[in-house]
């Protein structure tokens, strides 16, 4: 047994001279020193020895032991230490090289489109409002001079949740709200910007979109005023050379109603494939406020008057940016958005 013990230990301390990973270390302790290793075997056949042995065999055992633990230990830390210079080493930074350049966002163009218009609009003297996007019939209808089976209606493929529940189709329900709120102070002169839900969807439309309504209220307000405040927009948004024009239209909320043509910015009005050969784009619809929209608002008509208008963002912003496709605005592709 004693000649065994020598052997084990002789034999060990190589092999763990030898271990060149942890692992291999690990493996080696379990196969000399653990429950069912070199060493325990040998210990087992003890039971043989005389009473005088045993003490003798039991302290070289345990010398043993202590030697193969001792070296397991050192070359536990050799080897860690090892591995650790070697991440180290993999890790180490060069500080003289440049330094990365992480790309950076910018606003959505919609966005841009739509903070400059906005812009725009405060700068003549309106306020903003933001109204609710999950509307009921009363306001995205009804208010807005809309009564329930009215044809008009039908103009607008609606998202309903429930039957008196839907998404709004316009930025309008906010105007009956804004008279509600302000009545009967004077005068009422905000814009109203925010996402709108149609069930259209292709290249021109899209199921979600978004709108900047505008509402002026006082006395003596008269349709020159409309003509003059959407001119001036147009002048600022497009640039000073742009011109207008007002065709008679129909809209529920507003008698007389008229839309809005503006230079082709494309042909710059010669006539081209984008304008169908007119030289004029449509971007927005306008009008007088009906007298039925200022007394559901809480004004009297036979006292005041007053305009509204409503626009398309991704109209304005197709045609300001040269985008011939509105679903780019939605499809998230960087090599689009880049570009602003």
């Amino acid at each position: 047994m004693r000649e065994q013990l020598r052997e084990l230990q002789e034999k060990a301390l190589a092999r763990i001279q030898a271990a060149g990973l942890l692992e291999e270390l690990n493996e080696l302790k379990l196969q000399y020193t653990g429950k069912k290793g070199e060493l325990t075997q040998i210990l087992r056949n003890m039971g043989g020895l005389s009473a005088e042995e045993r003490p003798v065999m039991g302290q070289l055992a345990n010398e043993v032991r202590d030697k193969l633990e001792e070296a397991f230990a050192n070359m536990a830390e050799k080897l860690q230490e090892q591995a650790y210079q070697i991440q180290l080493k993999r890790e180490t930074l060069d500080i003289t090289l440049p330094g990365r350049q992480r790309p950076l966002g910018s606003r959505h163009p919609l966005y841009q489109a739509m903070d400059e218009i906005e812009e725009i609009f405060i700068s003549m003297g309106f306020g903003v409002e933001e109204g609710y996007e999950v509307e009921t019939d009363y306001y995205n209808f009804e208010a807005m001079n809309l009564p329930k089976n009215h044809p008009a209606r039908d103009m607008q493929d609606t998202f309903y949740i429930s039957e008196d529940i839907l998404l709004r189709t316009h930025t309008s329900p906010t105007q009956t709200r804004v008279m509600e709120k302000m009545c009967p102070r004077l005068p009422v002169k905000v814009i109203i910007p925010g996402k709108v839900y149609r069930r259209d969807d292709d290249a021109t439309h899209s199921p979600m979109f978004h709108q900047v309504e505008g509402l002026v209220i006082d006395e003596h307000i008269r349709f020159s005023d409309l003509k003059g405040i959407l001119l001036s927009f147009i002048k600022r948004f497009f640039g000073e050379d742009q011109e207008i024009r007002l065709r008679p239209s129909y809209f529920p909320f507003t008698e007389p109603s008229a839309e809005v043509d503006c230079r082709c910015v494309i042909c710059g009005g010669k006539g081209c494939r984008t304008c169908k050969g007119t030289g004029w784009l449509e971007i927005l619809g306008s009008g007088m406020v009906h007298p039925n929209v200022l007394r559901m608002g809480g004004y009297d008509p036979a006292k005041v008057s007053g305009f509204a208008f409503g626009m398309g963002v991704e109209r304005l912003a197709m045609l300001k940016y040269g985008v011939d496709d509105l679903r780019l605005f939605f499809e998230n592709d960087v090599r689009f958005l880049r570009q602003f």
